[in-house]
């Protein structure tokens, strides 16, 4: 049918190459396997496994643009059945209803092997718990490619526990999930990208994804149905994130993260003129619970949040992109703060979720 051969291609062409020396990575494979049909895409960093269930009458497999063929595709009357055939000179013949295609292709001998689910997992874990672990991890990954082991996530495994961290130089995500069975402790880096691919394919689900740690631990495949997403590793050592987190806290305010992402987004659109900085004033006298502040040439706004705050008054100053990315990728009604000072990380931690912490380190003001 055309819609499942639309969101297949939707899914593996995602991992196609847009700038490869090689001509067959801007393809997508297609071949036929267990009474279906099979795509895969690759960028050699990650490839994508679909299948695509379909009435086999002949065996074969060919590589065609990726682009091209999806572009078709979702171009056809929904509903309609689409009759693919190869023909001479690896060229695919595409019929749907009264509309006929060829497009000329490559060997699908050029294509590079890409590893498939048949090795027994290392571990399950399930979607909806993985995927909401990355969409609150991956966003605090490096995107600049100067330190490569930062544009990944570290992914530690130890017994029943997952632990995920993501990191560049300004700021530190960890999470902390269950998996449903124990592993022997190992590390992984897989790269951000990768995940938030895999990310788009998880379902809010409790069906488990396989996930499964290649022999020579130079890559990881995740598995679930329907869908195999395998990511080559990064090669290095990721730093000791858990130093740089405070042990301790001087001043400590609790905030509705509504409220607060508001005034930090208000704020911002000020902070956006003069090196993106707001200011959080904490408990200074005369002033209850928080003020987000920014100034600059072209103005200056204030906004007040109500919040419970607990020891010494402070004020601190952070980048405003950073504070609106943790507000907004981790839900939570309340948030707490912890402070030691202006010159001192700054710990946000969603209230009653004590496997999540975020670390932002403040920016130094002449004030």
């Amino acid at each position: 049918m055309q819609e499942n051969l639309a969101r297949g291609l939707q899914i593996v062409s995602r991992a196609v190459s847009a700038r490869s020396t090689l001509p067959v990575l801007a393809n997508v494979l297609l071949r036929t396997e267990d009474a279906g049909l099979k795509l895969t895409a690759t960028n050699l960093e990650i490839g994508i496994t679909y299948w695509v269930p379909g009435k086999i009458e002949e065996d074969g497999a060919v590589t065609v643009p990726a682009k091209l063929l999806t572009d078709l595709v979702n171009s056809l009357p929904s509903s309609e059945r689409v009759d693919l055939q190869l023909q001479a000179g690896n060229t695919l013949h595409i019929r749907c209803g009264r509309f006929e295609t060829h497009i000329k292709g490559i060997d699908a001998d050029e294509f590079p092997a890409i590893p498939v689910a048949g090795e027994r997992p290392t571990t399950r874990i399930a979607q909806r718990t993985l995927r909401e672990a990355l969409a609150q991890t991956t966003f605090a990954a490096a995107s600049d490619e100067a330190r490569p082991i930062l544009t990944g996530v570290l992914a530690r495994f130890e017994g029943d526990r997952l632990t995920l961290a993501a990191a560049d130089n300004y700021r530190i995500a960890v999470k902390t999930v269950q998996v449903l069975d124990p592993v022997e402790e190992t590390s992984l880096v897989i790269p951000a990208r990768s995940l938030n691919e895999l990310a788009r394919v998880l379902g809010d689900v409790d069906d488990p994804v396989e996930i499964v740690l290649a022999p020579a631990r130079n890559q990881v495949l995740f598995h679930l149905d329907g869908v195999d997403l395998v990511s080559r590793l990064i090669d290095g050592q990721f730093p000791n994130y858990q130093q740089v987190i405070p042990a301790g806290h001087t001043t400590r305010a609790v905030v509705d993260r509504e409220e607060l992402l508001k005034a930090v987004r208000l704020a911002a659109l000020i902070a956006s003129e003069s090196a993106n900085i707001v200011k959080l004033q904490v408990g200074v006298e005369g002033e209850p619970g928080v003020v987000v502040s920014a100034n600059a040439e072209v103005g200056d706004n204030e906004g007040r949040v109500e919040a419970q705050v607990e020891g010494d008054g402070t004020t601190i100053a952070f980048n405003a992109r950073y504070l609106t990315d943790v507000l907004q990728n981790v839900a939570a009604e309340q948030f707490a703060i912890e402070l030691n000072g202006p010159l001192s990380p700054g710990v946000f931690r969603p209230v009653g979720e004590e496997r999540y912490v975020h670390v932002v380190m403040p920016v130094r003001t002449t004030s």
